[in-house]
């Protein structure tokens, strides 16, 4: 297994960064082609579940690797943190999907593609920095408020997400089809705080982590996920003449 210098891995993170910004302009003119927003014109397509399967599951593969080829097996912050990373990816890749109402809707095979290649990095990015290149996280990490403060908003955002993926999940009756209006918890106040939640996870890592990966996830995370809510919460407005009026996005009050 090929490890990077330091000094590379450091200059391929801000690349990846500087991708994550690029990223996020484009996405702010070009909604993802998947979802309430699937469209033609983006290649073939193949089913929901396996693609959401496929494109999720290098995250929660790679990690493990990563994590075994390392130093972090006896450290018990690193198993912390891997743990927190293993609950959000196998929930991602093999329980979610599952609780999808239909197998028969699609995605494009590209944006599959994408997601696995955003996976592989994020993943690559974050496990060589905790198990091949960290040496700060003493146990004392553990009683560290860097350590409590990401951890409680990490796990504060977990629940929001899956409260909010929950109530999604359970508008339509079996057999019904079609889009309703989502109320209760957060709904109150925006129209997409499955996505608040995730950000919150995954500026929860890079407080926890304190790192420079953990603060890359982060800044991919609102790239990837500000102009999808504000997709959402448009095409709300537009399909629901009574769609509520105070409510924003994705984060109360703000945005």
């Amino acid at each position: 297994m090929i490890i990077p210098s330091p000094d590379l891995f450091n200059t391929m993170l801000f690349i990846w960064m500087a991708l994550a910004v690029a990223t996020f302009v484009l996405l702010l003119f070009v909604s993802a082609p998947y979802g309430r927003h699937l469209r033609r014109g983006w290649g073939p397509n193949l089913s929901n579940r396996l693609g959401w399967l496929i494109m999720e599951m290098p995250s929660s593969v790679l990690m493990l690797v990563w994590f075994f080829t390392g130093h972090g097996q006896g450290n018990i912050v690193l198993i912390l943190f891997l743990v927190l990373w293993e609950i959000h990816y196998i929930h991602r890749t093999f329980i979610f999907p599952l609780r999808f109402h239909s197998n028969k809707k699609d995605m494009p095979v590209v944006v599959v593609f994408m997601g696995i290649f955003f996976n592989v990095g994020n993943t690559c990015f974050n496990g060589l920095h905790l198990f091949h290149f960290s040496t700060d996280y003493a146990v004392s990490w553990l009683y560290d408020w860097r350590f409590i403060i990401g951890a409680v908003i990490f796990i504060t955002g977990f629940v929001i997400n899956q409260h909010a993926d929950h109530v999604l999940f359970t508008l339509r009756k079996p057999g019904e089809t079609g889009y309703k209006i989502p109320y209760g918890g957060l709904y109150r106040w925006i129209s997409c705080p499955n996505y608040f939640g995730e950000v919150l996870e995954w500026t929860g890592w890079a407080i926890a982590t304190w790192s420079l990966p953990g603060v890359s996830f982060a800044i991919w995370t609102l790239a990837n996920l500000v102009p999808r809510a504000l997709t959402n919460h448009n095409w709300y407005v537009r399909h629901f003449k009574e769609y509520p009026k105070d409510r924003k996005a994705m984060i109360p009050y703000v945005l």
